[in-house]
């Protein structure tokens, strides 16, 4: 039986070497290949939002928008990219990385240099203002209290979550350069929590993430409130890079522009905190323009890559 058994162990094996040999070298396992840089992707447009959240927060916002678009699009399709940090963003940007882009008003305005041209924007412009929050038990009233104090923000360059308040803040007889000390900590809902822990004396940001943060974080509406906010200005901004076909585009422009039209739709809008997006072309930027260029002749100035 032992005998039997090795001849047959003998007979597999002659077989198992047999077919290896003759098999045909195409249907071999391929060997995996590494490189220092992705594959690029025919028909794959990268579409960067800029970090309106944390990265984890703004694919949960902003992929069902994708994905929607993706569903609809013939002939190419969106991939979704988040930014570590304002600075990261902005280094794409002005880069030419994305084929589209949701950047703020600021870097909208900036963009214009680098390739892209403006095709709509976020709509709800009474939305586009700064807000800045102070703890309930806090002692500030008014703003000359600030001075001596510290303030955080996202980013030197957020348009209103920062810009915008330093700007109402300097209107109120504040130097924003030597009476208060500024932290740039990263992203809105880093900004809120400073505050909330008490890490810093005020917050800047602006009123979608903050409605989003309390929502999920209901214990900090309940420390922390919404002490002075600024006038409103141009919302955020849709760009597309110069080379992306005009078919394309075209597609884009009107699934986006249409997203309230239906319930999947108006699902994906509440998620922003916003009704619509709409229409619009490099002039409707104009006021943005108007508004850096007083900023930063007055208060200080702003760089592309803080």
């Amino acid at each position: 039986m032992h005998c039997c058994k090795k001849i047959f162990l003998v007979f597999l094996s002659f077989i198992f070497i047999s077919l290896n040999g003759c098999s045909d070298s195409s249907n071999a396992t391929p060997k995996l290949q590494y490189a220092d840089t992705p594959p690029i992707l025919e028909n794959v447009y990268i579409f960067g939002v800029h970090p309106l959240h944390n990265p984890k927060r703004l694919f949960e916002i902003y992929q069902p928008m994708v994905d929607y678009i993706n569903a609809r699009l013939e002939g190419g399709q969106l991939r979704l990219e988040a930014s570590r940090n304002y600075r990261a963003y902005n280094e794409k940007l002005f880069h030419g990385h994305f084929d589209f882009a949701l950047p703020n008003p600021y870097q909208t305005v900036a963009s214009l240099k680098h390739g892209y041209s403006v095709f709509g924007k976020m709509a709800d412009d009474a939305n586009f203002r700064g807000i800045i929050l102070v703890r309930k038990d806090s002692s500030i009233r008014k703003v000359s209290d600030l001075k001596g104090k510290s303030v955080s923000y996202p980013a030197p360059t957020a348009l209103a979550a920062t810009i915008m308040p330093q700007w109402y803040l300097h209107e109120h007889g504040l130097n924003i350069n030597q009476d208060i000390t500024n932290h740039y900590v990263g992203s809105q809902e880093s900004s809120i929590m400073n505050v909330y822990l008490g890490k810093t004396d005020a917050a800047s940001t602006w009123p979608p993430p903050w409605q989003a943060f309390i929502k999920e974080r209901p214990e900090v509406a309940e420390k922390v409130m919404v002490k002075w906010e600024t006038p409103h200005l141009v919302n955020n901004g849709l760009v597309v890079k110069e080379n992306v076909p005009e078919k394309i585009l075209q597609q884009v422009g009107d699934i986006i522009f249409h997203l309230q039209d239906t319930p999947e739709g108006q699902t994906i809008l509440s998620s922003m905190e916003l009704s619509h997006y709409e229409p619009a072309t490099n002039t409707t930027y104009q006021p943005v323009e108007t508004f850096l260029a007083e900023f930063e002749k007055d208060v200080r100035p702003i760089r592309l890559q803080p």
